[in-house]
């Protein structure tokens, strides 16, 4: 099957464990590879045959800045779904990442990575 990843998308939200996170928010890091069938767009050229990534990448960018979890498991789980109600897109991995989280001596990034399927009907 044929991906679009997208990658390197920076938004600012209000995702956290903590109090202040959910208040004063933090800078997070969003990667996202799309299972999506690329044939007939790749045969026509037209984009009616693709999956409009501007969209995806608005979408997410909404719920990383209006979302308030706890967990940013929780926000990556929110971007994957909010991802497989296209119709295009069959699969989708999610990666992402806190850059600066707030936690005493710790210079590194956390990260989650989710790949979910969609519910096969019948």
């Amino acid at each position: 099957m044929d991906c679009i990843e997208l990658t390197g998308i920076r938004c600012y939200g209000y995702t956290g464990y903590l109090d202040e996170e959910r208040v004063l928010g933090q800078w997070f890091e969003v990667d996202a590879t799309l299972w999506v069938d690329l044939a007939a767009a790749g045969n026509s050229d037209r984009i009616e045959e693709t999956l409009d990534y501007r969209q995806t990448i608005a979408a997410i960018q909404k719920l990383v800045e209006t979302s308030k979890f706890a967990l940013i498991e929780r926000l990556a789980e929110a971007i994957a779904q909010s991802i497989l109600e296209s119709e295009r897109v069959t699969r989708v991995k999610v990666r992402l990442s806190k850059p600066n989280a707030p936690i005493p001596n710790f210079n590194g990034k956390i990260s989650v990575t989710i790949d979910r399927e969609k519910a096969i009907e019948g």
